[in-house]
């Protein structure tokens, strides 16, 4: 399935109206389902909650419960606590096109809510001294039941949406001026998930009359730019993007007064960023818009303390369990090869400062005698020992040591020797931005096959994706594949 149309449209030959009435109406039926049904799941998880606490077994766990509670002494609670939630849900924006189609993003607004949700109503019961008290422990199985329920069914919800039939009345139409390189390959990554936000109707050509890139051969062309306004007036879409970055600022003026008339949403491609863009953000000052690239998950303090407790715990627990491994493999190698076990490399870690990175030697001593290169699969500059421990990566154990002190983390980019860099930075594109994080022991380029002699290119660009979708639960799926992958290994 593609982001547009296989065969070329005239604007005559769509019911253009009549779509975007439909697609508004089905948006609004499965909001005010999603909201009902929301509402009763929320409901439902604090009444259960209740009796939970105090009907159940558990009623004497805790504060004694008090004998005399019937379900009407909490209902002031209860609704309470059903306000503040669905004001949270509404808050993060659970009912947007974007949470409908996509489960992922519906996850993230529930489990932020929950948040928002757990601290506000214990605060506000506080302070409003509700009779009888709150009960932390009823405040935290309605927490753990609301948490299971909206998940499940929004779910199911998901899955119904999911449906071309249903997904594709819920994605906005896009009517695109101009073409270039950067947004084909975005339509072409996206192509076929029905999760994407919009499906593009047809392109029109800039008012030169040249597209920056040959448009596809089934992407319609629907006019050109002096028809524009005429186009909207026939409701061809919805959003009206511009993907042509050499448009003068009068033609875009143009065209954002052309899309405000017509109450069409006008987006921009800003071609210019090719690099972490979703650290994009636009701030005003002294009333000028700003975009610049500014906010990345691990630009946050909390974000920053949560992955150095991680390294800190997980440093510590591999330099222990660590300590025989070493031992016993460090005989090994002095057995094949005289020397120290240990092998210190310089590598250039966070914001371009140098450290020294510490190896189990996998190779012989005069291994880089002739120059610094990369280990290729069969190298004979490689130990017999040390092609075992390449193949297992047990020659980056003592790296657990490098964690500790703070130069590298247990997951990120994997650092590079300063003699390299200075030869990729130019010749690789956004290769130093990857550098905006430290170095990891393991990393996403890493557990995706791309180790020692491979495409930098494609290394880069795991770890920027890396360093823009950065969160906790990444850093352990990259933990434990790096056990169960070992495709590169060599």
């Amino acid at each position: 399935m593609s982001l547009f149309p296989t065969t070329a449209v005239s604007p005559g030959s769509l019911p253009l109206k009549q779509s975007a009435s439909t697609s508004a109406a089905q948006y609004h039926k499965l909001v005010g389902g999603a909201f009902v049904c929301d509402f009763l799941a929320v409901s439902f998880s604090l009444l259960l909650a209740q009796w939970i606490r105090f009907d159940s077994p558990i009623a004497a766990v805790g504060v004694p419960a008090n004998e005399s509670m019937v379900p009407i002494d909490y209902l002031g609670h209860i609704i309470l606590g059903v306000v503040l939630m669905m004001s949270a849900l509404v808050n993060f924006g659970i009912y947007s096109r974007e949470s409908l189609l996509s489960y992922t993003s519906t996850l993230k607004g529930l489990v932020k809510s929950s948040i928002v949700w757990i601290v506000a109503y214990l605060t506000l019961t506080l302070v409003l001294k509700f009779d009888p008290p709150i009960s932390r422990i009823f405040c935290a199985i309605g927490l753990v039941l609301m948490l299971t329920v909206l998940p499940v069914w929004r779910g199911i919800l998901w899955r119904v949406i999911n449906r071309e039939e249903t997904s594709s009345s819920l994605r906005h139409r896009a009517l695109v001026v101009g073409w270039s390189e950067d947004f084909a390959r975005a339509i072409e990554m996206f192509s076929g998930a029905t999760d994407r936000p919009f499906d593009v109707v047809g392109v029109i050509t800039p008012p030169d009359g040249v597209f920056q890139t040959p448009v596809p051969s089934n992407m319609p062309v629907m006019g050109s730019f002096e028809t524009l306004e005429a186009l909207l007036q026939l409701r061809v879409c919805q959003t009206v993007i511009v993907a042509d970055d050499a448009l003068k600022s009068g033609n875009l003026m143009q065209i954002a007064s052309i899309c405000e008339k017509e109450m069409v949403e006008f987006k921009l491609v800003p071609t210019c960023f090719r690099v972490l863009i979703s650290g994009l953000h636009l701030e005003s000052v002294g009333g000028v818009p700003i975009l610049g690239i500014s906010r990345l998950p691990l630009h946050s303090t909390v974000n920053q303390v949560l992955k150095r407790a991680v390294d800190i715990l997980g440093g510590l627990v591999g330099v222990c369990l660590s300590a025989p491994i070493i031992a016993v493999f460090g005989l090994m190698i002095k057995h094949e090869s005289p020397g120290p076990i240990f092998y210190r490399q310089r590598r250039l870690g966070a914001n371009g400062k140098v450290f020294e990175m510490i190896k189990l030697r996998s190779m012989k001593l005069d291994a880089e005698k002739s120059g610094v290169g990369w280990t290729v699969k069969g190298d004979p500059r490689v130990l017999k020992i040390g092609g075992l421990m390449r193949r297992l990566n047990i020659d980056e154990i003592p790296q657990f040591w490098n964690v500790l002190t703070g130069e590298m983390s247990l997951v990120g980019p994997r650092p590079e020797r300063p003699e390299l860099i200075e030869e990729f930075k130019e010749d690789i594109p956004h290769y130093n931005a990857r550098h905006n994080i430290k170095p990891g022991i393991t990393g996403w380029a890493q557990v995706n096959g791309l180790r020692g002699d491979t495409d930098l290119s494609e290394r880069v660009r795991f770890d920027l994706h890396y360093i823009e979708n950065w969160n906790v639960l990444l850093d352990f799926q990259i933990m434990f594949l790096t056990f169960i992958k070992r495709e590169g290994a060599c």
